[in-house]
């Protein structure tokens, strides 16, 4: 089982130094779930970062890599769990979608892209946990329950998947 964690700022802007390391250190403590990568990624002007411990099990190439970046750079992805659908999904989107690898977190990014966010969503079958960064919307959370939009009236939100506390405990916000 893979592990990511994330900090999404309002109304501040931390260094993207101070945000990766903050970050890194809330996903060295998910290190047992993910042995096989590690990945961060930093919008210091959006005031977010995201942080994945990766368990390669669908697509072991570094095509895998998380948290994974959509072709047009519009979404960034942290994902944890299966798509048991991902190959149906993948044929419906092939024709348009420049594919780099085999893994259904990229299926799952692709249908962010065509489909925007909130259209993903039912067309899913399977357990997971992930959150989107979306340059022109914001961050929206989701998971098997549904759309959970960031609230703009907390200066900081600091998320994981799982029930890992010491994720938040590790990035000294807590």
């Amino acid at each position: 089982m893979c592990g990511f964690a994330g900090i999404v700022e309002f109304g501040r802007r931390t260094p993207a130094a101070d945000l990766r390391e903050s970050v890194s250190r809330m996903a060295a403590s998910l290190r047992h779930r993910g042995p096989d990568d590690e990945g961060c990624w930093v919008d210091a002007a959006g005031g977010v970062a995201f942080a994945h411990r990766r368990l390669a099990v669908v697509d072991l190439s570094p095509a895998g890599h998380q948290p994974m970046v959509s072709a047009s750079g519009r979404y960034v992805l942290n994902y944890n769990g299966e798509i048991y659908n991902y190959g149906e999904l993948r044929r419906e989107l092939e024709a348009e979608y420049p594919f780099r690898g085999h893994s259904d977190t990229e299926v799952l990014l692709a249908a962010c892209e065509r489909w925007g966010i909130a259209k993903v969503l039912p067309k899913l079958n399977g357990m997971f946990a992930f959150a989107v960064w979306d340059s022109h919307q914001r961050l929206q959370i989701l998971d098997g329950r549904g759309l959970i939009p960031a609230a703009p009236a907390q200066r900081r939100l600091q998320f994981r998947d799982g029930t890992i506390e010491i994720a938040f405990l590790q990035a000294g916000n807590a």
